[in-house]
């Protein structure tokens, strides 16, 4: 898609008031959405949905946290991270046990399932990094991530930003042995 935008891509990704009001916001909606399809396309291939695998890469860095923690870190609410957990447990690569100090809460840990996907998640990230950078020069990719960090701080960094959308910490894409 280019980027002048007319009625037509307007009606296809959204309203044409808000690429007028807000062209950028309009623009990071668009991309955030086929950046997400495309991610979708490429974790189907090993059964996984968007966001599974961010909670394995942090497992990946961390095994065995509590099932709060990693909804805290990755900045979703609780009743997600349960969902998205349960799913990962169907799946065989994780699963979940009573904390022995505090029984309402709940410890998840790699199977040795998990811990194989490490390799093939990689790949997807790599294939999806690939995708999205396609035709940008290295200083064209650096200048991208400082911009596109630079608009998160903006957003993260006003008294109005709930605190489950404070910038994230990182996760690996490779797990750490």
């Amino acid at each position: 898609m280019s980027s002048n935008t007319n009625d037509t891509e307007c009606d296809k990704w959204g309203s044409a008031t808000a690429a007028a009001h807000g062209p950028l916001s309009h623009a990071i909606v668009r991309l955030a959405r086929v950046h997400r399809v495309q991610a979708a396309h490429l974790l189907r291939e090993l059964g996984l949905y968007p966001g599974q695998e961010l909670m394995l890469m942090r497992l990946w860095e961390q095994d065995d946290q509590s099932q709060g923690e990693l909804a805290k870190v990755l900045g979703v609410d609780a009743s997600t991270a349960t969902k998205t957990l349960q799913r990962l447990e169907q799946a065989g690569v994780v699963t979940r046990r009573p904390a022995p100090t505090d029984r309402r809460s709940m410890i998840v840990s790699l199977t040795a399932a998990g811990r194989e996907l490490a390799g093939r998640i990689a790949d997807v990230w790599g294939e999806l990094e690939t995708r999205t950078t396609a035709g940008l020069s290295d200083d064209d990719k650096r200048v991208a991530l400082r911009l596109l960090e630079r608009l998160e701080d903006n957003l993260c960094d006003s008294d109005e930003c709930p605190t489950e959308l404070s910038p994230l910490t990182p996760v690996a894409v490779t797990p750490t042995r």
